[in-house]
């Protein structure tokens, strides 16, 4: 979410932010149930609605090979009944009850979500406690949805010429990290997917001592801990078997791809390797600071209207046409920080890839100036304030940090931690990270279009897999 505010705005938002961040401590309450159930729920009483989320630490991260995608599909299997309900009525019954519900794979977790008037928060935990552990996954429902998994990776991935670029630079840019394998799965592994593993899957993941469940709403903590008591907590924990994860072998020279695909326009991505706060956490040879430096990194860049790469290459030297950086702070382990743009007319790709190279130079030997980094700064708390005035966003923070193997208390170090990065630290990260031993560049070949297809133009970049 980027949304763009005056100067006077955003400064009672920071203040906001720093309120809201104080009351979210005090109002978020962590419970663990006998089985190993997480229970978190923080109080949010301007409404009379409640959002409640089930977080599975599972997700495409943890996949191997042959069985990429298992995750995404048992996702859309979750809705095709228990022993209890049919295939259908989790979600029927939801809607009957004026609420709204929806499901997301990602590369480090599974979520399954529902908002509600506050009095229906024991319908969501009955269902929700009964697919736990109860799915039925019968095989002519399997049929049909592995079906509707696969034309959903044609028309998101394989019919979108940016999106295929970004799955095949993240392919190149990861030799032995499970972040190389797309989330919704190789089109191969796919058709030869089984019931029988994704019951493997189910049996292996879907138990309460590895999911975290989340409320944020108009509701008493201690009621809501009640209620989890009696809906999860008879069910059976179980033993999780650590799934091994490679470490990511070092890059040693850029690498450089070139992909064919029917398309309009050529398009350029960038992609450098960079940590996470988990994975700087993890790593004490990483500062913990240099995630938050990152981010800001990012905001001087891509920050909105008056940010280097729009001001300098879209609205400046009018060498791109669109043009956006993307760094995912919030992820389990080694991620990558992209630059994606689609150069204007008569512009060729290596034109713009050297400017865009001139821009990261400049901010690897420039000292970033205070009143930009200022800027900067209330612009990245803005825009997470503004997501944070979501009872939905708040129950999404929560569930990530929790997920990826962090505390949810850590929800709380964003702004202060942003608050004290320098300039000479956004600068040291510039020039440990943006480099090109640690740099993939995937080009997109722009080959004729065939007028019988519907292709979409839809840009493309990392995104969770929705239900």
């Amino acid at each position: 979410m980027n949304m763009r505010t005056g100067p006077a705005l955003l400064i009672k938002t920071v203040c906001a932010y720093l309120l809201l961040c104080t009351t979210a401590l005090a109002q978020t309450h962590e419970f663990m149930l006998d089985n190993g159930l997480k229970l978190l729920v923080k109080e949010d009483h301007r409404a009379p609605v409640v959002v409640s989320q089930v977080w599975y630490k599972v997700g495409a991260s943890y996949e191997v090979a042959g069985q990429t995608g298992i995750s995404h599909a048992l996702e859309h299997m979750m809705f095709k009944g228990t022993e209890k309900y049919g295939a259908g009525e989790f979600s029927r019954i939801i809607s009957a009850n004026g609420g709204n519900e929806n499901a997301f794979t990602g590369s480090d977790f599974t979520a399954y979500f529902q908002t509600l008037e506050k009095t229906r928060l024991p319908i969501s935990f009955e269902m929700e406690s009964d697919r736990m552990r109860n799915l039925s996954l019968p095989a002519e429902e399997f049929a049909k949805e592995i079906e509707v998994v696969m034309e959903e990776r044609r028309l998101r991935t394989e019919d979108n010429p940016q999106s295929f670029v970004y799955e095949s630079m993240m392919a190149t840019a990861f030799q032995t990290s499970p972040y190389r394998q797309p989330i919704i799965g190789w089109m191969e592994d796919l058709e030869q997917m089984s019931v029988a593993q994704l019951a493997k899957w189910y049996e292996r993941y879907y138990a309460p001592n590895n999911a975290v469940v989340v409320v944020v709403g108009d509701v008493d903590a201690k009621e809501v801990h009640k209620l989890a008591k009696k809906h999860f907590g008879p069910l059976a924990s179980d033993e999780i078997e650590p799934q091994r994860t490679l470490t990511e072998v070092a890059q040693n020279g850029k690498k450089r791809i070139v992909v064919k695909r029917p398309a309009e326009l050529p398009y350029l991505l960038m992609a450098y390797k960079t940590p996470s706060l988990k994975s700087a956490i993890d790593n004490p040879d990483i500062p913990d600071w240099e995630p938050y430096a990152l981010e800001v990194l990012a905001g001087i860049m891509d920050g909105g209207m008056s940010a280097r790469l729009e001001t300098g290459l879209v609205r400046g030297s009018e060498l791109a046409s669109a043009i956006s950086l993307n760094y995912r702070f919030t992820s389990r382990l080694d991620t990558v920080l992209t630059i994606g743009s689609v150069p204007a007319n008569d512009v060729t790709v290596e034109e713009l890839e050297q400017a865009i190279r001139e821009q990261v130079q400049k901010i690897k030997t420039e000292t970033v100036s205070q009143s930009e980094l200022e800027r900067v700064k209330a612009q990245v708390i803005a825009d997470d304030v503004y997501q944070r005035d979501s009872i939905f966003y708040q129950g999404m923070a929560i569930g990530i940090f929790e997920s990826i193997g962090l505390s949810w208390k850590l929800v709380a170090d964003y702004v202060p931690a942003i608050k004290q990065i320098t300039a000479e630290q956004v600068m040291a990260v510039a020039n440990q990270y943006l480099v090109d031993d640690g740099l993939t560049v995937a080009v997109l070949d722009p080959q004729p279009i065939d007028p019988s297809a519907a292709l979409s133009k839809t840009p493309g970049g990392p995104a969770d897999d929705i239900h």
